[in-house]
Formats: C-alpha cells, sequence, structure tokens
C-alpha cells in the first residue's frame, strides 16, 4: 500500500489535511468519502513532497528538525529492539508523529519496505531527511544483524549534534542581540537627542569644539543618510551571499576565516569534532573505513578541512595509516591525531575516535566560554566608552559657555 496526501471538505464546509494508505487514489477517494469528507486533492506523499520541496524550498517545515528526526529515529529503535516487525515499527512511529509530513514520509517508507526493499534503500527516496551517513549506517545495521542498536547509536548522535548546535547558536544569538542594542542606543542618541541638544548652542557665535562638531557631523550624517546606510548593508549581504554561492569563492571565503585568530580554533574544533564523532559511530556500525571517511568528510562545513580530509582518504587508500594521513594535512588537532595513533596501536579506533569527539567538544566549550567572557567587559567598554565620547561633546560647549559669562 501507498501513502497519500489529502485535503477534503468536512461536512462544515472547514479543509482538512491528512495523510491515509490506499492501493490506488480512486481506493483513497471512496475511503474518504466513507468518513463524510469531499476530496479536493489527492497525491502520493512523495510526490506531494517533491512538489513543495521545489517550490517551498525555502520555507519552514520543507525539512526535518534535528530534533523532530532524532524523537523518530529514537521511536524506531525502540520498536525495532522490541523485535517488532519493521514495517509495523515504522506505522506505529507513523501513527505516533503529529506531522502530517512526517507521517506521510514514514507511510511510503513502510511502503517500500513492504515491497521487499532494504529499510536504507527506502530512506534513500527522501534525502533531504535522511543523509548519506544515516543512509549507511542502516545499511550496515541491517546486514549486520543490528539494527535496533545501530538506530540507537543514530539517535545518540543526532541529540548530541542538536546539544551542540543549540548550544552554539545559543552562544552566538547574546553577541548578536548586546551588539544589535547598542548600536541603536547610539543612533538613536544621535538621531534624536543630539539635535535637540546642539540646537541650544546654535544662537552663539563662538566655535564650537572639534569634538562636538563631529558629534553634529556623525549625527547630520545618520539623520541624511541612516535609512540609505542601513539598505546598504542589506544589499552588501545578500552580495556577499550570493558571491559565496560559487565554490571557489566559498573555499578562499572559508581559508581566510582559518587564518582569523581565535574563530579559526573554535571553527576548527566544530568540525574536527564532528569528523570525529561521524567517523567513530560510522565504523562501530560496520561501514569500511574508507566509505566512513569519505562520509564523515561530508560532514564538514568548512570547504577547505573537507578537502584535507579527502586527502586523508586518499592517503589511507594508499595504505598509509590513519594518523599519519590527519597529521599531513596540517588542520587536525595533534590531541586527536595522537589518540587515533594509540587507537590504531591498541586495536580500539572506534573508541579513540569518540574520546577525541568528546575532547574537542570540551575544547569547544571552553573556547566558548573564553570568548564570551573577553566579549561581555569589551562590549561594556565599548559601549561607556561612545556614550562618554557623546556626554563630552555636548559638556564642552556648557563649559565654554560658563567661561564666556565668567
Amino acid at each position: 500500500m501507498t501513502a497519500y496526501r489529502y485535503r477534503a471538505l468536512n461536512l462544515d464546509g472547514k479543509l482538512v489535511r491528512g495523510v491515509v494508505e490506499g492501493d490506488s487514489e480512486r481506493q483513497v477517494r471512496a475511503q474518504l468519502r466513507g468518513q463524510s469528507l469531499r476530496p479536493v486533492e489527492v497525491a502520493e506523499a512523495s510526490r506531494a513532497l517533491q512538489q513543495r520541496s521545489t517550490w517551498r524550498f525555502s520555507l519552514p517545515g520543507t525539512r526535518v528538525g534535528v530534533g523532530d528526526l532524532a524523537m523518530l529515529t529514537r521511536q524506531l529503535a525502540t520498536l525495532v529492539q522490541s523485535n517488532l516487525p519493521l514495517d509495523e515499527a515504522l506505522q506505529a512511529a507513523a501513527q505516533q508523529s503529529r506531522s502530517n509530513r512526517i507521517k506521510g514520509m514514514l507511510l511510503q517508507v513502510r511502503s517500500r519496505v513492504a515491497e521487499g526493499h532494504t529499510l536504507a534503500y527506502a530512506m534513500g527516496e527522501f534525502p533531504q531527511v535522511f543523509n548519506e551517513m544515516f543512509r549507511a549506517m542502516v545499511n550496515a545495521g541491517e546486514h549486520a544483524g543490528y539494527l535496533g542498536p545501530v538506530l540507537e547509536q543514530l539517535a545518540d548522535y543526532t541529540e548530541q549534534r542538536q546539544y551542540t548546535g543549540q548550544k552554539l547558536k545559543m552562544a552566538m544569538i547574546y553577541p548578536f542581540i548586546l551588539v544589535g542594542v547598542a548600536v541603536a542606543v547610539v543612533v538613536a542618541l544621535m538621531v534624536f537627542v543630539v539635535p535637540e541638544l546642539v540646537g541650544i548652542f546654535a544662537h552663539t557665535s563662538r566655535e564650537l569644539p572639534l569634538l562636538t562638531q563631529g558629534l553634529i557631523a556623525a549625527s547630520d550624517f545618520f539623520r541624511d543618510y541612516g535609512l540609505w546606510l542601513l539598505l546598504g548593508l542589506v544589499l552588501l549581504v545578500i552580495l556577499l551571499r550570493r558571491l559565496l554561492r560559487n565554490r571557489q569563492r566559498r573555499e578562499r571565503w572559508h581559508r581566510f576565516l582559518l587564518r582569523v585568530p581565535g574563530l579559526s580554533r573554535l571553527m576548527i574544533a566544530l568540525d574536527t569534532a564532528r569528523f570525529a564523532s561521524t567517523l567513530s559511530i560510522l565504523m562501530a556500525s560496520g561501514v569500511p573505513m574508507l566509505d566512513a571517511l569519505r562520509i564523515a568528510g561530508e560532514v564538514l562545513t568548512n570547504l577547505v578541512l573537507r578537502a584535507d580530509s579527502q586527502a586523508v582518504a586518499e592517503r589511507v587508500q594508499e595504505g598509509s595509516s590513519l594518523h599519519r594521513a590527519l597529521q599531513q594535512s596540517g588542520h587536525f588537532p595533534p590531541m586527536m591525531v595522537h589518540m587515533v595513533a594509540s587507537g590504531e596501536a591498541s586495536g580500539e579506533l572506534e573508541t579513540m575516535l569518540e574520546r577525541a569527539a568528546t575532547n574537542q567538544e570540551r575544547e569547544l566549550e571552553m573556547t566558548l566560554g573564553t570568548l564570551m567572557s573577553l566579549f561581555e567587559p569589551l562590549m561594556v567598554v565599548v559601549m561607556v566608552g561612545m556614550v562618554l565620547t557623546i556626554v563630552l561633546a555636548i559638556l564642552l560647549p556648557i563649559f565654554d559657555l560658563n567661561t564666556m559669562v565668567k
């Protein structure tokens, strides 16, 4: 049976949506009429999903979130480990889901499994949800007969990825909010407060101090060209995003970021932790090392590091050990290289890769903490300096007036 998405009108004339299973569109329409629904549109879930992803690619809901994917994987792992047949496990997970989109996707996967395909093959119809690493691990688990434990590992990995991503986002949101508030306060002072105070000195014939003249010039500039400046910044961001769509330009940009002090350490820690964690879980699931290296390299966001991972895979294929290949790349941390070498020597490479990923994540937390501890007082000093400059620019003419009166 195939999963179908539908839109139908109920007895009250309201539009309802949902997903049902059926052998054909005609059967689904008859089934809906039996439920006192008047079908408006019926289409296969996979076809409807592809149509939505082509013209709503940028809207929310066209992709399954990391949290939803982790919960879905955890439910499947629990059901499979309970010795429930795979098609029934998929149907139960679909019934448990509150999202019609996820429900339709799971029912479509179930229909392919019921036709005799493997779970990894069925998931391949939704590459935007189940990436290559996910499908490779599922495929290895199915062939080895350990699908339940592999799904459990995937759920742990996905949850850890979600936790790391949320932590990084929260660490970045606060500085942006602080900078935004600081800029808004300064612009408000320059546009609304300074012109009113400057009017006090308009009747005087004395020359204003240089600091006050500069403040007045800056205030006039923001009042006359502030909106154009904001529009120019927005257009600049859009232009940069379009330029970075080119792979060569994006690679040069990523190479530049790796040279920025502080930021390079943060990016390397984030990407290498992701690389080590992915490689560890792939190898622990029985994926061959060369395939695991190729797939793990695809999770790296920095194109320079991704190219290094491809070079590592080529050196390993030529007969080099993994730790020597990582060492020759020059970007992977020495501690990670030493732990990989220890794992290769002791025969516990998967365990040492997992520990290396944990160490990199811990280093990432420490780096974020250090940057935040430096950024907060720096922003306070900058804010105090800017406000003090504005206050001095206003008070200096007043002091001059007092001197003239005396």
